[in-house]
């Protein structure tokens, strides 16, 4: 099974879940600016809400992904304010026929003092057994 981990962040709390679950599977988590050039089976991809949605780059990341080359998309992330950010990825998903799987997984993130120390270890953690979990 081919996987691959991307992830969009401004503050790094995304960035540190994303390298937990690359981790754990063995696969290097790299930015939405590395594009995904040979086929996968799972994307696991990491976001979060700004602004009360996903970031443009997130969106456009999204629309530029070939349906013959990601066969399913696994929702990951933190945020401060809002919870999950699955019905926006998964609306840009639909727009390009690639599936979202329904188990996703999201955390608090700290963001100007709200939320100190999130994710924390116990996230981390969490999310490592998460992917473990997807990929079997």
């Amino acid at each position: 099974m081919k996987i691959a981990v991307r992830y969009y962040t401004k503050t790094g709390n995304t960035k540190r879940l994303a390298e937990a679950i690359g981790k754990a599977i063995g696969v290097e988590a790299l930015p939405i600016s590395a594009s995904i050039t040979e086929p996968v089976d799972i994307l696991f991809l990491g976001n979060s809400y700004y602004a009360f949605s996903i970031d443009p780059e997130v969106r456009n990341f999204v629309k530029s992904l070939d349906k013959n080359k990601v066969s399913r998309i696994v929702n990951f992330g933190s945020a401060a304010m809002l919870n999950s950010t699955y019905k926006k990825v998964k609306a840009e998903a639909d727009k390009i026929g690639i599936p979202v799987d329904e188990r996703e997984f999201h955390c608090k993130g700290e963001f100007k003092g709200l939320h100190k120390g999130k994710p924390d270890q116990a996230d981390l953690k969490a999310a490592a057994a998460f992917a473990k979990k997807i990929v079997g």
